[in-house]
């Protein structure tokens, strides 16, 4: 980490639980809302990588209405649950070492930011509600670029914005085709690997893997 000017963080997943929704309102949607929260995030990823294959964009909040929708018919559920679930969406929960980890990284001499599929309503909604204000130098948004990762043009908005080399950044994501799509493009990759996940074979191995953000003290 000597040479690194920014820490960047992926949101969905990294910071911010996307299971956490389905979670709340577990009672209501019975032993099945793991998998079905599993579904939407999977249907919804794919939908962004589709859409910007296609040339066919829509923001991320629409993507995830859209998701929903499909998920809901998939696992059977009730149809008047859809406003709360989009609403739990919105303020999803942070991982549990999210805010003192950020704290920490606050009070060292780094760009900290986002970069993030999410529009910027979202995040900035995301980071009020787990109170993380005044912790970011920056909340990218692909909107920016009008296309999702793990298009180059995204990885693209904080080499600009900061006029760093591309080496110059620490990039944490728990998604692996994240990670992959950031390392490839030149960014300092590090995979936080929750959940004890095989890495794709994508062309690019992170030479830093943490199982929480709590690691990452560690190393920088």
């Amino acid at each position: 980490m000597k040479n690194i000017k920014a820490i960047i963080f992926d949101a969905y997943g990294t910071l911010f639980d996307v299971n956490s929704a389905a979670e709340k309102s577990k009672d209501k949607i019975g032993d099945k809302w793991e998998g079905f929260a599993n579904y939407w995030r999977t249907t919804q990823l794919e939908y962004t990588w589709l859409r910007s294959l296609m040339n066919r964009h829509k923001d991320f909040w629409q993507v995830t209405e859209d998701s929903l929708d499909k998920s809901m018919k998939a696992f059977k559920i009730d149809p008047s649950m859809r406003n709360e679930l989009l609403h739990l969406y919105k303020i999803l929960s942070t991982f549990p070492e999210v805010k003192e980890v950020l704290q920490n990284l606050k009070k060292k001499d780094y760009k900290l930011a986002i970069l993030s599929n999410g529009t910027p309503a979202l995040l900035n909604e995301l980071v009020t509600s787990n109170d993380l204000d005044n912790i970011f130098d920056d909340i990218f948004s692909i909107e920016e670029a009008g296309i999702y990762k793990p298009d180059s043009k995204v990885y693209d908005l904080p080499i600009k914005k900061y006029q760093i080399k591309k080496d110059e950044v620490a990039f944490l994501s728990a998604n692996t085709w994240d990670v992959s799509g950031g390392g490839n493009y030149g960014y300092s990759s590090i995979w936080v690997n929750r959940n004890n996940n095989i890495f794709d074979n994508l062309d690019y191995k992170p030479k830093n893997e943490v199982k929480n953000l709590k690691q990452l003290l560690d190393i920088a």
